[in-house]
């Protein structure tokens, strides 16, 4: 589903991925892991179509069309979804308006009718529900006066209504108590563990794969994937570090 073939990207002047090649195939939950500035979280913007990334060499293929040639809302339409690191507020704008229009834009995008406002507040509150999360808090503006959790909590809602094809989620485990952990797991799982999607799950902890165990485990460092295995990797670095399992 994706390919990423011999990437090269540069913040500014500053190169930070320097040749990474990375399969996901449909059905899969592929883990990314790496120390602190090895490039995870260029990978997801360059990926997301953040504007001041520079890709200077590669390819990117998304269901057999060259990604890196579309814009952000394009990617959107075509099934690609971005958990930020750090989700941001939108004040003046409630969740439950930003998302319909969100939804709306793509299903036009793709020649599908519009949702009505009954038909999608019927969504939401299926996916807050998996969510546990309230319809009222959908009603405030997005992600305003929320906690770092219920940030998290309301981006998977997101994902949930958006159903995408790809979901791209950048250390989605960051800010999570242990209760919220397992609830946001549980909806990974619920939404994306399909025969016809798949994940890129960026994290640096264990904590989260115990909850969405992944098919495989890739480690990124320097710009490169360097390793890839099983779940069993993860385990490893939890237990030994970067230095010695790359050692």
């Amino acid at each position: 589903m994706l390919e990423i073939t011999n990437l090269h990207a540069s913040v500014g002047d500053k190169p930070i991925l320097k040749g990474l090649t990375l399969s996901v195939p449909a059905g899969e939950i592929h883990a990314i892991m790496g120390p602190n500035g090895a490039g995870k979280s260029t990978l997801s913007n360059v990926l997301g179509g953040k504007p001041g990334y520079e890709v200077t060499e590669g390819s990117v293929t998304f269901r057999g069309e060259d990604l890196l040639a579309l814009e952000p809302h394009e990617r959107a339409a075509a099934g690609l979804f971005l958990g930020f690191q750090y989700p941001v507020e939108i004040p003046g704008v409630s969740n439950v308006q930003f998302l319909r229009e969100a939804l709306n834009a793509q299903r036009k995008a793709r020649g599908q009718e519009p949702l009505s406002g009954g038909e999608f507040l019927k969504l939401a509150k299926d996916k807050a529900a998996l969510l546990k999360m309230d319809m009222e808090m959908l009603k405030r503006q997005v992600n305003v006066g929320f906690s770092g959790g219920e940030k998290k909590r309301a981006e998977m809602v997101q994902m949930g209504i958006l159903d995408p094809a790809f979901a791209v989620l950048d250390e989605t485990d960051s800010g999570l108590d242990i209760d919220a952990l397992r609830i946001v797991g549980a909806g990974i799982n619920s939404i994306m563990r399909a025969p016809d999607k798949a994940v890129l799950l960026i994290t640096h902890y264990q904590r989260l794969l115990d909850v969405v165990a992944p098919d495989k485990v890739s480690i990124l460092a320097g710009g490169r994937i360097v390793e890839t295995g099983g779940p069993e990797l993860a385990l490893r670095l939890e237990a030994e570090g970067y230095d010695a399992v790359m050692a």
